[in-house]
């Protein structure tokens, strides 16, 4: 049976919520705080398995006590966290996440995560499988895991946040790759923001398609979504929702995308679907706490 292996980051987030954001040097107080799992590769990992796709997770973290709250979070969520190493020296990542307003700021000091290795692998991609694969760990093992994970033939996923300057040959084993706005000017130069036009954002996809990536999805939050294939491109509206929590949206659209593409679903297909998940996430504090279920996003394509 097909499956979602997240290869990546994982946090423990420090939540702090507000009425408003300080201003610089300013102490605000009445604040609340919460510990969450997180990291883009653990939201991500949980997103999909929280769909129902069976999902593995790779990726290291520290000896402490953080280490053990997300590897028992992974186990209640039905994640195979085999190949979750521990490392020695480093902390596991953390991410201090301001929340107010709807919005979010966020700082990660990424400990454990910098230190993944290719070699943390327990076993070798199959060719039913799809490899997710983001830029919060080192970019070696990235390019690496993705390079195997193509030449076995199973289906790549890469989402190329937070940005970060990589080779140009990466794309090329890249069957879908996932960025927003900010991200895709980054990526190739582009002056894009929330304002930018649906044509100008497929000509910057177009950019990264040229590069080697089969597939780029270029995720627009409140405007829905773009996808941009051989074949053509596709508008995926939004879905409402009412935002208590924007931080892991687009984590949830990439782990539900993945999920649909281990279940046979085309991009545009699988886009829609994850357009929909990440609706149901902004509703809800937290990153991985706040993913979907198959049910919750079932109830919102029926809304649609």
């Amino acid at each position: 049976m097909s499956r979602v292996v997240v290869c990546g980051s994982l946090n423990m987030d420090v939540v702090v919520q507000s009425a408003r954001f300080p201003g610089r040097g300013e102490t605000i107080l009445g604040a609340e705080v919460s510990f969450l799992p997180g990291g883009k590769g653990l939201n991500q990992a949980i997103a999909s398995a929280r769909l129902g796709m069976p999902t593995a997770m790779v990726g290291a973290v520290g000896n402490d006590a953080f280490a053990n709250g997300l590897r028992g979070f992974l186990a209640d969520n039905d994640v195979d966290s085999t190949s979750v190493t521990e490392v020695d020296g480093p902390a596991t990542g953390v991410a201090l996440i301001q929340v107010a307003e709807g919005d979010n700021s966020i700082t990660v000091a990424s400990g454990a995560n910098m230190h993944f290795d290719a070699a943390m692998l327990h076993h070798e991609p199959q060719h039913d499988e799809v490899w997710v694969a983001q830029f919060e760990t080192p970019l070696a093992a990235t390019q690496e895991i993705l390079g195997r994970a193509r030449a076995a033939g199973a289906r790549t996923v890469l989402n190329l946040a937070p940005f970060t300057e990589h080779p140009a040959e990466l794309l090329k084993s890249v069957d879908v790759a996932v960025l927003n706005e900010i991200e895709l000017s980054q990526a190739t130069g582009a002056r894009l923001d929330a304002s930018s036009t649906q044509e100008s954002i497929v000509a910057a996809c177009n950019v990264l398609r040229d590069r080697g990536a089969r597939a780029v999805i270029a995720t627009l939050g409140a405007r829905g979504a773009v996808v941009v294939t051989a074949t053509g491109v596709d508008a995926i509206p939004a879905f409402p929702t009412s935002v208590v929590d924007t931080t892991g949206a687009g984590d949830c659209f990439v782990g539900a995308l993945a999920s649909q593409l281990a279940a046979g679903r085309t991009p545009v297909e699988a886009a829609r679907f994850a357009s929909a998940a990440a609706s149901c996430s902004v509703e809800r504090l937290g990153a991985a706490p706040a993913m979907p279920t198959g049910q919750d996003v079932a109830a919102r394509l029926v809304k649609a």
